[in-house]
């Protein structure tokens, strides 16, 4: 059994555990607000955007010269996985989701033959990544230094991305994140970049009924606005990507740190119970030390 004094220490040792975890909570919950509106006001020019382009594809299906970005280019050999993670850990399941989605789909493409390439956003995604495929990952990006996420970042992600296809790197590219849905649920989701995930029919005919059955009439033509639009496009979804994994990782965080400062407060209870047992049995041996020293004299 342990010592009193190494159940003060203990007892201490938790305590300031304790302030920390409770210290991250608000600290997280502040935080949380500003990503949860950044994450929200994103997603309707992202969907707009999608509309748009889901306007246009459907006006180019089976044209001649559509641009690869939007119906990729014919080959399925080559993939490139864009690992969106957090930079930082102590945020519960969050990182570890989605690099397990993402290490599923890897494995599938390995099973069928595929060769992948893996680029990683943030230090956590490469960490968990390495292990097993440590020798495909092309590049990380790290934000460590960067208070709030902002386009420029996800600009240079999508620039890098732009780049290795123009180069003929890949075929097709994918990325993951974990979308924000509440403080205890974020979904890991996969999206796909190229070839762009612009929505079905059924988005198209949603877009034109928004506009009370107008029809977009496109000035130059659609061709060359898909050229400048994909581009674009592509650097929004990965911006949106980097909002919603913001804002899930301080989601995760807050609830991760509220059940780590619980579960310190009942480890808190459990040893100062123990170290009042053992200190009332101490006092109790030497009270019966005394009496019997008494009585023998």
């Amino acid at each position: 059994m342990a010592s009193l004094k190494e159940l003060r220490n203990r007892i201490a040792s938790v305590r300031a555990t304790q302030k920390i975890t409770k210290a991250m909570q608000m600290v997280a919950a502040a935080k949380l607000r500003r990503a949860q509106d950044a994450a929200e006001a994103a997603r309707p020019y992202a969907e707009r955007m999608s509309g748009v382009l889901a306007n246009l594809a459907a006006g180019m299906k089976g044209a001649e010269g559509a641009p690869e970005l939007l119906v990729g280019t014919g080959k399925n050999d080559v993939h490139l996985i864009v690992v969106a993670t957090a930079d930082r850990g102590l945020c519960g399941g969050f990182n570890s989701s989605i690099s397990r989605k993402a290490r599923e789909h890897i494995h599938g493409l390995l099973r069928d033959g595929k060769t992948v390439k893996i680029l990683c956003v943030g230090r956590k995604g490469r960490d968990a990544l390495k292990r097993l495929f440590g020798d495909k990952i092309v590049h990380t990006f790290e934000f460590t230094g960067i208070k709030q996420i902002g386009f420029e970042q996800a600009d240079n992600v999508a620039r890098m991305i732009l780049k290795m296809f123009d180069e003929g790197e890949f075929d097709v590219c994918t990325l993951f994140f974990s979308e924000f849905q509440s403080v205890i649920t974020q979904i890991p989701t996969a999206h796909s970049l190229i070839p762009a995930e612009v929505g079905s029919d059924d988005a198209a005919e949603k877009a034109l009924a928004e506009l009370g059955g107008a029809t977009y009439d496109y000035e130059p033509e659609e061709e060359e606005i898909l050229k400048e639009l994909l581009p674009r496009n592509l650097a929004v979804q990965v911006f949106r990507a980097l909002l919603e994994n913001a804002a899930s990782e301080q989601g995760a965080r807050m609830s991760a740190m509220d059940n780590a400062t619980r579960n310190a407060g009942e480890m808190i209870d459990k040893l100062s119970i123990t170290y009042n047992r053992s200190r009332q049995a101490i006092i109790t041996k030497e009270l019966i030390e005394i009496i019997s020293g008494a009585e023998a004299l």
